[in-house]
């Protein structure tokens, strides 16, 4: 399992999950790839706002006080939204990336290094493009009364 952020100026910093991630350690790769990310997205820190999902390690107290103590303003979320998330049309994106290879990968550190290198090569028009949906997006969702989309 990884974590990768995407934003305007592209994707950010790629972490490998180690074992189940728990709220410590989702706060670990937020510190340790996150703010890194930030920082060198040229974006100035006043005018991001971090969008995650509901899943409980994001939403658990010691994740929102880090968030908080960080000044980290985060979006709120409704609850069973994937049509909505423009990370996980991304993933999509890297998952056909991946199915691409002629040949399966020979054990998880070959699946890394694939996994790497094609979340390097995601341009960033590619990251634009899925941010401008948004509204698109928004718009299905209500058209279809909270139920189900083409995204």
């Amino acid at each position: 399992m990884v974590w990768g952020c995407m934003g305007w100026n592209g994707v950010g910093i790629l972490a490998e999950v180690e074992g189940r991630m728990n709220a410590e350690q989702y706060v670990s790769i937020l510190e340790d790839n996150l703010l890194p990310t930030m920082e060198n997205s040229g974006i100035p820190e006043e005018s991001i706002i971090f969008q995650q999902d509901n899943d409980p390690k994001h939403t658990s107290k010691r994740a929102q006080e880090w968030l908080e103590s960080q000044g980290i303003k985060v979006l709120n979320w409704p609850a069973q939204s994937p049509d909505l998330n423009p990370t996980e049309h991304l993933w999509q994106i890297l998952k056909k990336k991946l199915n691409s290879y002629a040949t399966s990968p020979r054990g998880v550190w070959e699946l890394w290094e694939r996994i790497a290198m094609e979340w390097g090569k995601i341009e960033v028009e590619e990251c634009q493009r899925l941010i401008e949906s948004m509204p698109r997006r928004v718009e299905a969702v209500i058209k279809a009364k909270g139920g189900h989309t083409k995204y």
